[in-house]
């Protein structure tokens, strides 16, 4: 009887004794986050009023020229600036052509005709209102890289591909609707944190990867690592003193919203930024235990930890100097502007801004480093339990007897050789 691959459900038929044992394992956490859910879920009790938003309206760059313009210093004084030309395309004066100027420096927005852009109005007192530039109007390009995400994903995953794709867009639900308001409404941001990635690892997870003890292995494997990575943050994040007010964001969210715990919502983003690689190293490690089973059946939980480890090594290895080089590429401005303060490297590494990227990035790594025995070895028993006693059956034994029998060379052949 042919096995089945390992990803279509059949490969991962369990006893119905091992699945309730899985159950009862995966039960609390099941249940510590619905409860956390309905105790953190947002309720309007706070409200934060930063004021209305400045409308904007969309706008294509007509032209572009060089005017003479006055100096504000020395109205004598004359010089070339930038004009740029608009026709807008909604709000009151659609229709209309509105100038405003850019600036020449370096780094400054490069206006070309065609440009589709934002820009918002200021009314001036006594006179016609003056359009400014807001941003560029990206929805075009962004929804074509979506949209042909998409379709890679689901062309190569197909219909697992579809649940992935459905996963992402429940995490995304989760992060507006629960997470975002309830640190705004004066939430634990670590509770919160933890609670909103354990929801988003149960519904990704599950629709992406099916119903089977395979996945069940890898959300025990995924809890038990983000458990310890949220204590090894604690402990850090306390122990170096970080008080989360190391960016201008911070600063700005503690003006705006002093009710969020600046501290706590840096201990949640760990916490959030971990679970983003972990779930990837949990499901494959438990792919990998019983792809191995499939391929030699005879393997035995010893031998199926041993042989899925050295997979997880070196998927580590990769994935901690991943995260290094992302968190470095994410900085860049910021390492080179340290690098123009001659400061000691010492001095450098130590600052809040970088010592909060490296508590975020060794927290993380030993988490995921946990992650990798932690869910081989369930995903080991797991399959020991469920095709055997954890080593070869009596009739695989009396299989191989037979074929080692088959392939011995005869009496005479083994007498001849042992002279």
């Amino acid at each position: 009887m042919p096995h089945t691959h390992a990803h279509d459900g059949g490969a991962h038929v369990t006893p119905p004794a091992v699945r309730r044992r899985l159950a009862l394992a995966l039960a609390p956490f099941a249940l510590a986050t619905l409860v956390g859910l309905v105790a953190l879920w947002p309720r309007g009790d706070v409200r934060i009023d930063a004021g209305p938003a400045a409308p904007r309206y969309g706008a294509t760059v007509t032209s572009v020229s060089e005017e003479a313009c006055d100096d504000l210093l020395d109205g004598a004084q004359r010089f070339s600036c930038t004009q740029v030309r608009a026709r807008l395309r909604s709000g009151p004066d659609a229709g209309d052509v509105v100038t405003f100027p850019a600036a020449a420096t370096a780094g400054a927005p490069a206006f070309e005709a065609g440009d589709r852009i934002l820009v918002s109005r200021a009314e001036a007192e006594g006179g016609a209102p003056a359009y400014f530039f807001v941003d560029y109007e990206r929805t075009l390009p962004l929804t074509v890289l979506a949209a042909l995400f998409a379709i890679v994903v689901v062309a190569l995953s197909r219909w697992n591909g579809v649940a992935a794709l459905a996963g992402l867009g429940v995490s995304l639900f989760v992060l507006v609707s629960f997470v975002l308001p309830a640190i705004l409404a004066g939430r634990n941001p670590v509770a919160v944190a933890v609670v909103g990635s354990a929801a988003i690892m149960f519904v990704a997870l599950y629709l992406a990867h099916g119903f089977h003890a395979g996945t069940t292995t890898a959300v025990l494997g995924t809890m038990c690592s983000l458990v310890l990575t949220g204590a090894l943050a604690l402990v850090f994040v306390e122990a170096a003193k970080l008080t989360g007010l190391s960016s201008e964001d911070a600063l700005l969210l503690q003006v705006s919203a002093e009710q969020v715990n600046l501290e706590g919502l840096l201990l949640g983003g760990i916490v959030i930024g971990t679970l983003g690689v972990l779930d990837d190293v949990t499901v494959t490690q438990a792919s990998a235990v019983w792809e191995l089973h499939h391929a030699n059946p005879s393997f035995g939980a010893r031998d199926l930890y041993r042989s899925a480890v050295r997979i997880g090594r070196d998927h580590i290895a990769s994935t901690v100097n991943t995260l290094v080089l992302a968190y470095a590429g994410a900085a860049l401005p910021l390492l080179i502007l340290f690098s123009l303060s001659n400061r000691p490297f010492g001095d450098v590494l130590t600052s809040e801004v970088l010592a909060v990227e490296i508590v975020r990035t060794l927290v993380g790594s030993i988490g995921l480093v946990a992650s990798v025995p932690l869910t081989t070895g369930l995903a080991a028993l797991v399959v020991s339990r469920g095709h055997g006693t954890g080593g070869p059956s009596r009739a695989r034994r009396a299989v191989g007897a037979l074929r080692r029998r088959d392939y011995a060379p005869p009496r005479a052949e083994r007498e001849w050789r042992s002279e």
